[in-house]
């Protein structure tokens, strides 16, 4: 483990109750704003560039090391939004525990409730990679020339629930792709092939200029992450998602 920092992106109570020797506690939370309340503008979005560097220094990553996230398959996606968050803060050389700690586990990994010694460094976001975000106005001005990807459930897509958000429904145009699609039932991420398949069906191509979403970025983090995996290096998660979106109060339909 000396070669890689492992980040643990599952809630603090799961962390203390066991985890892979040396990770580190990393939410999604903590690398985003979260003053705003839901529907606000800004609400859960990637911190500004200075205050994810410091966040990111402060859990030691200076760059020198290859990063792993894992997570819990029955989670959020929040290992894909945890990666996506670094990758835009310039940290390329960072993956995804395939399968998370169940995986783990299954593999016989050792486990502990040891919080590993965190020794702050300085780290700097030279030019962040804006490439991977989609803002309200982006998609707002380019709805005619982006794949909008819904990586939320069918049931918040055609509108009989939803996590919050001010309105019922999708954005208009949107295609329905949720983030579990991506999963094998024993929580391991299908292979390439399969994954290209399923988009394929859906209409994708490798150069189309695609934009996820959610409620708030973290499903559609993950989903964006598996689409640049698969070639579709286009790929933006619009991190504001539905709830800014409806907060907006702009158009829906179902």
């Amino acid at each position: 483990m000396k070669k890689v920092v492992v980040l643990d992106a599952r809630a603090g109570k799961d962390y203390s109750e066991g985890h892979v020797p040396g990770a580190i506690n990393v939410t999604w939370q903590s690398l985003s704003n979260m003053q705003p309340k839901q529907g606000e503008t800004g609400w859960g979005v990637v911190l500004p560039p200075d205050q994810l560097a410091e966040k990111i220094g402060s859990l030691g990553i200076d760059g020198s090391k290859s990063i792993i996230v894992y997570n819990d398959p029955k989670g959020l996606g929040e290992e894909g939004r945890v990666l996506w968050m670094l990758r835009i803060a310039g940290l390329k050389d960072s993956k995804m525990l395939n399968g998370g700690f169940p995986a783990w586990k299954a593999f016989g990994g050792e486990i502990t409730q040891d919080v590993p010694p965190v020794n702050p460094v300085a780290f700097k976001i030279t030019t962040p990679d804006n490439s991977l975000l989609a803002t309200t106005d982006y998609v707002k001005n380019n709805m005619a020339g982006i794949k909008l990807l819904d990586a939320r459930s069918p049931e918040e897509y055609s509108g009989k629930t939803n996590h919050g958000e001010k309105a019922l429904g999708h954005i208009p145009g949107a295609i329905s792709i949720p983030y579990n699609n991506a999963y094998n039932d024993d929580g391991t991420i299908k292979g390439i092939p399969e994954l290209k398949e399923m988009f394929n069906k859906a209409g994708l191509k490798p150069e189309d200029d695609i934009v996820t979403y959610c409620t708030v970025g973290i499903r559609s983090g993950f989903l964006a992450e598996i689409l640049r995996m698969c070639g579709y290096e286009k790929a933006k998660n619009y991190n504001a998602s539905f709830s800014e979106w409806a907060g907006a109060g702009l158009s829906v339909e179902k």
